[in-house]
């Protein structure tokens, strides 16, 4: 079976040629967000497999739609006021020309997905939300090198035991197609096994990107796994990208295949209580050469590269202020 290769020198999403992302983030509020666009309008996707998603123009992904390619996408914090992030990355690409062209009029085309971190320490009483100009803001910062950890839809994230994040991964495929994975981990569980320093995805990991720990030795009670089942703030939310030229259809299996990387890496995923939610994004700059085996391994490595990007999330939570959880740095070092 053909395998993935090393990861691309940044080992970020941007890996795939002519995207860039940028982060926003209030550390008053504890909040942020992020934006993924590309130099032009790419294909897009989407699953999801949490209860409690919250989204905005999800359903025109759907691959009986008419319009398949999108401008942006954007992860958000703030639940239902987080999706206003994309009404300001909307306007700002109105106002430069780009959308989506019904007769003399440009409409952007923004899918958003946001997590809840209203109750993470941080100050919530604005005097009017703060998400458009956030998503402004975030896209205005869009480059091909971005922070992670503790920076845009991240900011506030928290996960069952430590800090959250915001992670990213890539790798090239033997194909020659790379593939690249974009998360805002705030999930009910956690992402290392049992307290430990050992991540659910170690093996996995590529180049000690996340510490090199390796696999837990045992996993003790996990039928009974740790869960912030009270703190009221969780959601995976997250984006794999890719330069193959793929169809809205195969967007979407695509990014059904990445929640295997959220299993993979987070204990448990996918409940009643997160919004687990991925899009996918295809650029089309490669074709496909063998479109059934092309597309496997695609999916492949969609899942891998996802898990190791929810690994790097927490791995690079940086401490803040009022934080109601310690990084992993704090915890092991």
């Amino acid at each position: 079976m053909t395998s993935p290769t090393t990861p691309p020198p940044r080992n970020l999403i941007t890996d795939v040629a002519g995207l860039r992302v940028g982060n926003a983030s209030d550390e008053a509020i504890k909040t942020g967000c992020t934006v993924l666009i590309g130099d032009a309008p790419f294909t897009a996707g989407v699953h999801v497999m949490g209860g409690a998603p919250g989204t905005r123009e999800t359903d025109l992904l759907a691959p009986d739609k008419t319009v398949e390619q999108v401008d942006a996408l954007v992860l958000s914090g703030g639940s239902a006021f987080g999706l206003d992030a994309a009404s300001g990355v909307a306007d700002a690409l109105r106002a430069q020309g780009r959308g989506f062209a019904v007769g003399d009029q440009n409409v952007p085309i923004v899918p958003s997905a946001i997590l809840f971190d209203l109750i993470n320490g941080g100050d919530k009483n604005w005097p009017e939300n703060p998400y458009k100009s956030l998503g402004k803001a975030a896209l205005n910062a869009a480059a091909e090198i971005f922070d992670l950890g503790s920076h845009g839809a991240g900011t506030g994230a928290l996960t069952a035991n430590l800090k959250g994040g915001l992670g990213s991964a890539s790798i090239r495929l033997p194909s020659g197609h790379t593939i690249g994975a974009l998360v805002a981990v705030n999930a009910l569980g956690a992402a290392t096994v049992d307290g430990g320093p050992h991540f659910w995805a170690a093996p996995f990991e590529q180049n000690r990107e996340f510490g090199g720990k390796g696999v837990a030795h045992s996993y003790g009670e996990t039928h009974t796994p740790p869960t912030k089942m009270n703190a009221g703030s969780n959601t995976t939310i997250g984006i794999i990208a890719t330069d193959a030229d793929l169809s809205q259809s195969q967007c979407t299996r695509l990014a059904t295949a990445a929640h295997d990387g959220f299993a993979r890496a987070l204990f448990p995923s996918h409940t009643p209580m997160d919004g687990d939610l991925i899009f996918a994004a295809a650029t089309g700059a490669r074709p496909l050469q063998n479109p059934a085996a092309d597309t496997l391994y695609l999916g492949h490595a969609a899942a891998t590269v996802m898990a190791r990007a929810i690994a790097r999330a927490v791995f690079h939570a940086s401490p803040a202020a009022g934080d109601m959880m310690p990084t992993y740095a704090a915890v092991h070092g």
